[in-house]
């Protein structure tokens, strides 16, 4: 039986993970949940799943929530709180599933616990990945990717050795704009953008998808979990979204995974590895798909991933302040206070003024993210 906790239980990687849970009671116990603002959803996973310990976003939602929790489940609130849930308890496996540069030191506080991570909280890594990869290593602990992309070149090297890789390509969908020119996208809409074609997830990576952004931070998430330079990480357009991700081997084999797009079957693995139980996933039938179609990266289209690539390549704290910059321009699309297209100029503009830290300790990563945001915000 695996303890295990959850940073982001409301959030669609959260329930979508407390769905894989209740489909296999006799494998998963949840020791802890830590939820944002949605206490509604909150309560209803705590009269099911039964957590020891439990963490919203604030003390006035603590407050809120308190008498209506069973008793004896433990309550925090904050920042602490996901501390608390991430390193304390007795759970044996962190599921990171909250949005943006937050997971940071709750993930480093799991990982120096000595518990595994369920990494869905691409940002850990893309603002920290040197800290939160050596820290890894020196604990023992196993970082298992559960974005689809990793989670399929994670299932492609098993059994393979490194070195024999030539490289390795994740695929992308594309997003909600994938078939309209830079000049179509003057004027579209923040329902425009959350309409994507294929995945059903949550309203910030829905826009980074659109952007090209979540592909840029997931490049940079695989040189960490895979150790691989830049020059060997490729991006290439997939509309179906049925080849996940792949890898070519210098003998110039290619070995892909496959499967509907559905996030409970990568997340499972994680769960689970290197096991593999029933899903909850429908089967792939490639007869149904009929045609599986690609198409090269087209950089100038989407100039954002192209910035979050030379970020990577620049290192040091290039990339959290790229992160801290989309995630201030993606909610001040999401209120509709800027344009679509002002997403690419404020991460252009942020990354001008900014000068890279080389191998920053956390207190200067986090004081770049607190100045990259601050400038995101007054663009």
């Amino acid at each position: 039986m695996k303890k295990i906790s959850i940073l982001g239980s409301t959030g669609s990687i959260g329930t979508q993970t407390l769905d894989v849970v209740a489909m296999h009671p006799d494998s998963f116990e949840i020791d802890g949940l830590a939820a944002g603002g949605n206490t509604a959803l909150l309560l209803e996973q705590v009269r099911r799943f039964k957590p020891r310990r439990v963490s919203v976003a604030s003390q006035e939602l603590a407050d809120d929530i308190r008498p209506q929790l069973p008793a004896g489940v433990e309550l925090y609130s904050g920042e602490e709180g996901l501390v608390q849930i991430a390193a304390g308890g007795d759970a044996d496996y962190l599921v990171t599933a909250v949005m943006g540069s937050v997971g940071l030191r709750s993930t480093l506080a799991a990982i120096e616990a000595g518990r595994d991570i369920g990494l869905a909280n691409k940002e850990t890594l893309v603002t920290a990945g040197h800290l939160v990869t050596e820290l890894a290593r020196r604990k023992g602990v196993n970082l298992l990717p559960i974005d689809s992309e990793h989670s399929a070149i994670f299932q492609c090297l098993n059994g393979e050795n490194v070195e024999d890789i030539a490289s390795i390509t994740l695929t992308a969908s594309g997003g909600s704009f994938r078939d309209l020119t830079r000049e179509q996208l003057q004027g579209v809409t923040v329902e425009d953008a959350l309409r994507h074609p294929n995945w059903a997830m949550g309203a910030k990576i829905t826009i980074d998808s659109a952007t090209m952004v979540n592909k840029g931070l997931e490049v940079i998430e695989a040189h960490w979990l895979f150790g691989l330079p830049y020059e060997q990480i490729n991006v290439l357009l997939h509309p179906e979204s049925i080849i996940h991700s792949f890898v070519e081997f210098r003998d110039s084999s290619i070995i892909a995974q496959l499967g509907n797009p559905d996030m409970r079957v990568p997340i499972q693995y994680a769960l689970t590895y290197p096991r593999r139980l029933e899903s909850p996933a429908q089967r792939l039938s490639l007869a149904q798909a009929g045609r599986l179609t690609f198409r090269e990266m087209d950089f100038a289209r989407y100039p954002a991933l192209k910035l979050a690539i030379e970020c990577g390549k620049a290192g040091g704290t290039a990339t959290t302040a790229f992160n801290a910059a989309n995630e201030v321009a993606v909610a001040r699309f999401l209120r509709r206070d800027i344009p679509f297209v002002r997403i690419e100029e404020i991460l252009e503009k942020v990354l001008e003024r900014h000068t890279p830290e080389s191998h920053p300790d956390l207190e200067q990563i986090e004081e770049c993210d607190r100045a990259a945001r601050e400038l995101a915000q007054t663009l």
